[in-house]
């Protein structure tokens, strides 16, 4: 399946490949999610109901629709499942979506593991927004508990745009800011070296 608006259905870079959201990662997706939540804007673990009914009320018909609200992408490495984000919150007529990714909690561990798996995403999502779907900007709010993660970003060419105080409370009392990050194409282009 691929999503109506993309002019190809598989991008690859090195041994990495995003490729549409598959219905077969989603049990996959639902623990990564459940074991990250203070990173997420996710209140409470979901269950196996919950996350089917998701998939069938909302990312199942997003591959019909002209102009989704959401891409959404799995995202391999050698074959196998590792990652799983997209463009979400897309604003067609502004050219412009936030971007998430969320990795196998194992690989996230691993600082290396990590880092090379967020350039890759970032790097096979820009080539789907900014050279496939022709978009303007994208954008991230990032927890500022997540240093090493707001230096990837920052590696892609997102530059630091805002910063929210307080914004968020991951538990009684304690706040974190949201930072926010911006990408055009052309610092996508700067940072990749692509052209298009």
């Amino acid at each position: 399946m691929t999503y109506r608006p993309l002019p190809a259905a598989d991008y690859r870079w090195n041994d990495y490949q995003l490729i549409p959201i598959r219905y077969e990662d989603r049990e996959s997706i639902r623990a990564w999610r459940n074991a990250q939540l203070p990173v997420l804007r996710q209140a409470a673990p979901l269950t196996a109901e919950q996350q089917e009914a998701y998939f069938q009320r909302v990312v199942l018909p997003l591959f019909e629709q002209e102009r989704p609200g959401q891409l959404l992408f799995s995202l391999l490495h050698a074959g196998q499942l590792i990652a799983y984000g997209g463009l979400v919150h897309i604003s067609w007529p502004d050219l412009r979506a936030e971007v998430s990714f969320l990795v196998d909690p194992v690989r996230a561990a691993d600082a290396a593991t990590y880092r090379q798996d967020f350039l890759a995403h970032l790097r096979l999502l820009g080539r789907v927004a900014f050279e496939g779907l022709k978009f303007n900007r994208l954008f991230t709010e990032t927890y500022d508990i997540r240093p090493a993660h707001v230096a990837i970003l920052e590696e892609a060419g997102f530059r630091l745009e805002g910063r929210l105080r307080q914004h968020v409370q991951l538990a009684p009392g304690t706040f974190a800011d949201s930072l926010m990050h911006g990408q055009l194409a052309a610092d996508y282009a700067t940072a990749f070296g692509s052209a298009f």
